[in-house]
């Protein structure tokens, strides 16, 4: 099984120096694949493949002896990215999507590097992280990793902090045995930002409308200083801080969130939400991308299996119409926040009403008994 470990690194000045320069020297080696395999294509018809344009690295290294003070596989895995963008725009493609060709990266907009292979750097010694063509970096090991490191990915956020996300092969454990009887539906909203089945609602924090006005202000001192200038480049940081923040305390509490929800619950069950599709609606798409769903649900997934947990994702359709007493449709506007049955006579709150509904269907959906689902 693999799991993901990152930490903060604390490099020195001349390590920064040394660090950004590998992530320009990358830059330049990604566009110059993306080059030649576009041109390939155009002009010859002819698709290169990820070893064809690893052959090259030799010759530029030749005309661009800059490009040898990045370690090898470092350079050999900018290549392997170029690759992917290529396979996500085909699978696009195939699945009638928006395809969206594989971009050239501007000066500031490549911010990662990898070593495939940290068995050959990457040691971690007295606190220290050995990177190959770098030095040693101080960096803050808050946990122990156990396992085998397969991948080191060091990453430099827009505030130009520096991370190490370690990539951990461990040993399967044996699963814990799912808790009995304890099962939940949530649907997730913008009025709460989460509905449980049982009534219990969570509170929407809006991390974005809190620091709206205080983003708004720093953009627009942006927007007045002159580029090029140092002022630019200070109102820049500061908006950047601004956007790091709410993204922190966004991530922060969809962790607190699932970690609750895998401790107190066998089986939690999401609707499937199609969110890309979702934020087309120029009126919600801001509170929708602010809550922050598709995290909730990826971290509550993750942690499930290990917490002795399931997590099901139902189809929403009629989620919100449907009578969870009777079955009846009842036709509702988003601003109708109360469900009343014009059958059974139900009356309560459009939220919870489908949260019910959810919890139904992923009852419906694991079935009863066996290993793979809880005991019903």
């Amino acid at each position: 099984m693999l799991k993901a470990c990152k930490f903060r690194l604390y490099p020195t000045r001349s390590q920064i120096t040394k660090m950004e320069r590998t992530l320009d020297l990358c830059r330049w080696t990604y566009n110059q694949t993306l080059a030649y395999r576009k041109n390939a294509w155009e002009n010859e018809g002819k698709s290169v493949s990820k070893y064809e344009t690893n052959a090259l690295l030799p010759g530029w290294k030749e005309d661009k002896p800059e490009l040898r003070d990045v370690y090898a596989q470092t350079l050999q895995n900018v290549q392997e990215r170029v690759d992917l963008a290529f396979k996500a725009f085909f699978r696009r493609i195939k699945a009638g999507e928006e395809p969206g060709y594989p971009r050239f990266r501007g000066k500031g907009w490549y911010d990662s590097f990898t070593y495939p292979q940290p068995e050959k750097g990457g040691n971690l010694v007295n606190g220290m992280v050995r990177l190959p063509k770098i030095g040693d970096i101080k960096i803050k090991l808050h946990r122990q990793i156990e396992g085998k490191i397969k991948r080191l990915t060091v990453r430099r956020t827009a505030t130009g902090k520096w991370f190490a996300c370690f990539s951990v092969e461990t040993e399967d454990v044996p699963l814990p045995p799912w808790k009995d009887g304890a099962v939940v539906g949530i649907d997730v909203g913008l009025e709460s930002f989460a509905t449980f089945s049982n009534g219990e609602t969570i509170a929407n924090p809006r991390f974005f409308r809190e620091e709206e006005h205080e983003l708004a202000r720093a953009q627009r001192k942006l927007s007045k200083a002159p580029k090029g200038t140092p002022d630019r480049k200070k109102a820049l940081k500061v908006v950047e801080r601004v956007h790091e923040r709410i993204a922190n305390k966004r991530y922060e509490f969809a962790h607190q969130v699932s970690h609750n929800l895998v401790d107190r619950f066998g089986l939690i069950a999401f609707e499937d939400l199609n969110i890309k599709g979702m934020v087309h609606n120029h009126c919600l798409a801001k509170s929708i991308s602010d809550v922050a769903w598709n995290m909730l649900v990826t971290l509550t997934s993750y942690k499930a299996a290990s917490a002795g947990s399931v997590v099901v994702l139902v189809d929403p359709r009629n989620t919100s119409k449907m009578c969870s007493r009777c079955g009846t449709l009842i036709e509702k506007s988003l601003s109708d926040r109360v469900h009343n049955c014009t059958q059974c006579g139900l009356s309560m709150d459009r939220d919870w009403n489908a949260a019910i509904n959810i919890l139904r269907l992923g009852l419906q959906s694991v079935g009863t008994g066996g290993r793979g689902s809880p005991a019903l």
